[in-house]
Order: structure tokens, then sequence, then C-alpha cells
């Protein structure tokens, strides 16, 4: 098949920018208590728009970044600047609460700022059926698909309407085919909202058919060995998983892998 036109790769770091970077990772390296370095001399840098997914062995540190963006943790070295008036994060399991329905579940950050009723239930609605929940409000998490509970978890970072999107692995315990299709549900969700987006995957396809740039990391201590970027608009069909362009790309960043893993 012929692949989408491509755009213009995002800006890098060192090119002007006029616009305001969401998140920015200037020299950051994490050790921990017990010895153990996690990240060194890190630099990554995220603006509105920008879908970045990091890819790396095991053990590199990508949950150790994701921690370190959301707040949930301090950096040893180095500055995490985020420009964000709210910040979402989305863990590996959908982590609800399992006494409460999916729409109680997404209004839950709402309750907690303490907006009033009408106003939670209407936001909690609006991102349900953004998600393709329509018509589950009432069901509870043990009447879920694994599917529709990484939804209901993605449409409770999303009610917030946050600046900056975390990530954490979030569809690694789903069938292929749900992890499929919940990649063409996101890549929609974000051409809609144009969030920042910081992405956690152990998947090169699915991180090259998500993202604007994929980061590369080294084994630990993580290091970004790579930072390549990818040059075609969304929305992007899932026949383009299938395209030589597509195993092209897939094939730089698991070159990069495998020279540094």
């Amino acid at each position: 098949m012929t692949a989408p036109t491509a755009s213009a790769p995002a800006p890098t770091a060192s090119q002007p920018d006029s616009m305001t970077r969401t998140l920015v990772l200037d020299g950051v390296s994490k050790q921990f208590a017990t010895g153990t370095v996690a990240l060194t001399d890190v630099d990554l840098h995220l603006r509105s728009g920008d879908f970045v997914s990091v890819v790396g062995p095991s053990g590199c540190g990508k949950s150790t970044l994701l921690r370190l963006a959301s707040g949930l943790d301090d950096v040893t070295e180095g500055t995490v600047e985020v420009n964000a008036h709210a910040t979402s994060y989305v863990f590996q399991e959908a982590t609800l609460l399992e006494w409460r329905t999916a729409a109680k579940n997404v209004e839950l950050a709402d309750e907690l700022r303490g907006l009033p009723t009408s106003q939670r239930r209407s936001r909690a609605q609006e991102v349900l059926d953004l998600v393709g929940l329509t018509g589950f409000e009432k069901q509870f998490p043990r009447q879920l698909s694994g599917g529709m509970r990484m939804r209901v978890s993605i449409a409770r970072a999303l009610v917030t309407d946050p600046d900056l999107a975390l990530f954490d692995e979030p569809f690694g315990a789903l069938d292929e085919i749900t992890r499929l299709r919940m990649q063409t549900e996101l890549q929609r969700i974000f051409q809609l909202k144009k969030f920042a987006g910081l992405f956690i995957t152990h998947s090169v396809s699915e991180a090259v058919y998500l993202s604007t740039r994929v980061i590369v990391m080294s084994g630990r201590p993580g290091q970004v060995v790579a930072d390549i970027p990818i040059p075609w608009d969304y929305p992007r069909p899932p026949e383009l998983r299938y395209s030589s362009e597509f195993a092209a790309l897939t094939g730089e960043v698991s070159t990069a892998l495998g020279e540094h893993s």
C-alpha cells in the first residue's frame, strides 16, 4: 500500500521553537537509595501535539522516566519542568475501583476536586462517549472486558482535559486483537485532544504506529540513544502497519535497540 503523505518531522530540541514545551527533562539522572542507577543524563522535550513513545530493554528506566515526569519521584541530577495545567497518568493495569461503576470511576477526579454532581456527570459522559463506552456507564469493572476496563482508565485520565498525558504500557496485558484496536482508538483520541503524550511500550510496531517520535533507550542505566521522527500525518490507517515504509522505520528502531541493549 502507499503510506499517507509525509509531513515534516517534528523540530528537534536544538531548533527554534515558538511553542511552549509542555515537558522538559534536562540532564536527568536517577539513582535509588539501593545504589541502582536507573537513568543517566536524559534530555527529552515534548510540546502540545507531540506523541512520543519510549522503547528500551526491560529495566532501562522507562517507568522511572514517567514517574519523574509526573512528579511521583524526584530526580537525582538535572531538572524536570512541566508546563501543564493538568497531567494524567494511565498505568499498566486499569486500577479501577471495583465498587464504582464505569461512570463513577471516571467522575472520581472531578469529585475529589469538588465539582458539582451535574458537571461531573456531564464531563464523565463526554469522555466515555469519546472512548466508545456509550451504554456502559452503569457497568461495574467486573462486568467489563479487559479492553473496556482500559477504556475506562483512559477516560478517567482524559476527564481533566490534560495538557500532558503519561501512559505506562497500558496495552501490554491485552490480547493482540484488542491491542491493535486500542492503538487505533488512542490515535483517534490524540488527534482530537492534541495533548502532549509520553507513551511507554515494549512493542516497536506499536511505538511507530502511534507516535510522532520514537525515543530509544539503552540498557541500564538508561540513556537516550536515538530520537527517531515518524513522518506520517494522522489519522493513520491500520493497513499502514503492512507497508514497506512502516517496515523500514520499525527496522530502524529495532536496530537502534539491538545496538544498545
